[in-house]
């Protein structure tokens, strides 16, 4: 079981990032220079994280990603996904089984909130 994304969305507050968009698929988190996303669709949790994709090998001593990548036309803030006919953007999913894990997940790869 993974934490949904209304569950990630207070762990990304509560670790000090600011939501500055929200869409009827994700949710937009800043906090200083990094910005994520929360996929709404992600009923299930299980790709509820979406990192920017130049985190992705740092990423990787922390947690497994959920799959490869996650497009949408919702990532404003990621690159652009060359490899397919629509205009989407794309970013790398995780999910997190408690609070826990992905508060140590955040720290690792965010460091401490101010």
């Amino acid at each position: 079981m993974y934490l949904r994304p209304d569950e990630v969305a207070r762990v990304l507050e509560k670790a000090g990032f600011t939501m500055d968009v929200a869409t009827p698929k994700a949710y937009g988190y800043r906090r200083g220079d990094n910005y994520v996303y929360v996929n709404r669709e992600a009923r299930m949790g299980r790709t509820a994280l979406i990192i920017h994709p130049t985190l992705k090998e740092r990423s990787q001593t922390l947690a497994e990603p959920a799959s490869d990548m996650k497009t949408s036309d919702h990532y404003q803030h990621f690159p652009l996904y060359l490899g397919g006919d629509a205009q989407e953007h794309y970013g790398i999913p995780h999910g997190f089984s408690s609070r826990m894990a992905l508060e140590r997940y955040l720290t690792g790869l965010f460091g401490e909130s101010a």
